[in-house]
């Protein structure tokens, strides 16, 4: 079983840098990583940030697929508890009609910001629908199946492209597996939020025991994760030390993991809700090429998926450059004696 990497992007703005300068570096990972050969480059949706600029994916994709020639170009993901499925699938139609056979829809159910962004984008009322009824609306959207008992068969998001997006659930629990699975559409775990390996493999397993194949599709589990890689370990060490990860706990029950404390708490103070506040440890694969590549590997009989989304937040944007570089070399390297090897040591 090969070994594939892909790039997940959330266009950090590093201090003292603007927006425009990290849009420049996400334009210019992505033509990086076209080059380097790996499979597909997504974009994140943040809301009310200084942190991260990518606050519409979809106009982000529409210039990466203009910036790019091959590689597949996606969201990671469009939070589409806050739109029209009906909106989503007609800006995904037209990208695929742009780019055909290279566009990915990933969706996400995390609110993408802080409370006060998703009143803003909630305003005019709640959606009653369910994320897992509003998924469904926007497949049969994509693909031009709305049912016929439908309150609005007939409708089409034109324009209907050729090859349509691929959709891709996107999660950090057991919960979010379990629809991806009812749905029979790929999977995709965000080990680099959730933190949890254990709950990872847990997922994983629980979307191949629970895939509806009613659907004609096969089940295709990916990980997101946070890698670091530098030329010696200890620089590897120093790179990623600036990650941090922090949890909140509301009282009504939600918990939603945060990039800094600021951030944490701030959305303490925007909920209304009394909450307490859990600093942890991230998760990153960090170190050399070889200790990275043997991390991977490790992670992949593990788990049994074959493809990895890597996302990489390291300051300044050169080191960033260089891990994916390092990257592409830990792959190049890994032959199928280097994976018995490996195998091996694992099942002593």
């Amino acid at each position: 079983m090969g070994l594939t990497i892909s790039v997940l992007d959330q266009s950090p703005i590093y201090p003292g840098e603007t927006a425009e300068a990290a849009f420049a570096h996400t334009v210019a990972l992505a033509r990086k990583a076209e080059e380097l050969g790996f499979r597909r480059f997504w974009v994140s949706e943040h809301h009310d940030s200084d942190q991260v600029a990518g606050s519409s994916p979809e106009v982000l994709i529409a210039y990466l697929l203009a910036e790019t020639k091959r590689i597949r170009v996606g969201s990671g993901g469009v939070m589409l508890q806050h739109y029209s499925p009906y909106k989503v699938a007609e800006n995904f139609n037209v990208l695929a009609s742009l780019a055909p056979g290279r566009v990915d829809l990933g969706i996400g159910r995390a609110p993408g910001g802080l409370p006060r962004s998703t009143r803003a984008l909630q305003r005019g009322g709640p959606d009653p629908a369910s994320l897992t009824e509003k998924i469904v609306e926007l497949r049969n959207f994509v693909h031009n199946k709305l049912d016929e008992d439908h309150p609005l068969a007939g409708l089409r998001a034109a324009p209907l492209p050729e090859t349509t997006p691929e959709l891709y659930v996107l999660g950090a629990s057991t919960a979010s597996a379990e629809i991806a699975a009812e749905l029979g559409l790929p999977y995709v775990f965000s080990l680099f939020i959730n933190g949890d390996e254990g709950a990872a493999l847990e997922a994983i397993r629980s979307y191949r025991r629970g895939f509806n194949g009613s659907h004609g599709t096969e089940p295709q589990g990916l990980l997101a994760l946070s890698v670091v890689v530098a030329d010696t370990e200890a620089e590897a060490e120093r790179l990623a030390a600036a990650r941090t990860l922090v949890r909140i706990h509301l009282a009504g029950g939600r918990s939603l993991t945060l990039g800094t404390l600021k951030q944490a708490e701030e959305f303490g103070r925007q909920s209304g809700e009394p909450y307490s506040i859990e600093e942890l440890e991230p998760a990153v694969t960090k170190g050399t090429k070889e200790t990275v590549r043997a991390k991977l590997l490790e992670l992949q009989l593990a788990s049994g998926v074959d493809e990895f989304i890597v996302t990489s937040p390291i300051e300044p944007f050169d080191k960033r450059l260089r891990s994916f570089e390092l990257l592409q070399a830990a792959l190049a390297d890994t032959s199928a004696a280097a994976f018995q090897t490996v195998a091996g040591g694992i099942n002593e």
